[in-house]
């Protein structure tokens, strides 16, 4: 009889919280054990790492906690608590560090401290970039395969998202750096 109450109680908790959510989310927590098992090994492998997490309650853990509480914590907040992570990119000019808050990216150059934001607008579909308190569009989506790019003369070109398209604005922002160089040099 316990154990009956326990299991009605659940799913009327589980269908409570859907409802007054009213959030499908993102299920980040399942998704990442998911990505994570599909890098395990190869594809035996993942498979029989998958079968068992379905055995041992991994995957029901996961997509129960992220129904139940991250789910609802991302509805209201508009945030989700898994999505902020912080990575360290080594490079030839430098030491970055790299912050994701879920909504853009913070970068930090460790050796001199600069930092610059990187956000995305989603009413204009456009990638903006802060720098010392100034905000400027980088790339705005147009449609399905154009893109609107910053050029190096600081107005916005239209790209195709195609190789040809990518190579010839690479090629143009080249060819304008390395003008800016020599007369830089002159």
């Amino acid at each position: 009889m316990k154990k009956r109450y326990l299991s009605v109680a659940l799913i009327g908790l589980v269908l409570s919280s859907l409802t007054l959510s009213s959030c499908i989310g993102s299920f980040r927590l399942t998704q990442s054990v998911l990505k994570w098992n599909k890098q395990v090994g190869p594809k035996f492998i993942n498979e029989l790492v998958f079968f068992a997490f379905w055995v041992l309650p991994v995957y029901e853990v996961t997509s129960l906690a992220d129904i139940l509480v991250i789910n609802s914590i991302e509805f209201w907040s508009g945030k989700n608590p898994l999505s902020a992570s912080v990575k360290v990119i080594d490079t030839d000019n430098g030491r970055y560090l790299v912050k994701c808050d879920g909504k853009g990216y913070t970068i930090t150059n460790q050796s001199t401290s600069q930092s610059y934001r990187l956000d995305f607008v989603e009413e204009d579909q456009t990638w903006t970039a802060t720098i010392n308190g100034e905000t400027y569009p980088l790339m705005t989506f147009v449609d399905d395969t154009h893109v609107k790019m910053i050029s190096p003369e600081g107005d916005m070109r239209l790209v195709e998202l195609s190789e040809q398209g990518i190579m010839a604005y690479t090629h143009e922002a080249q060819q304008t750096r390395n003008a800016q160089n020599l007369a830089f040099a002159l």
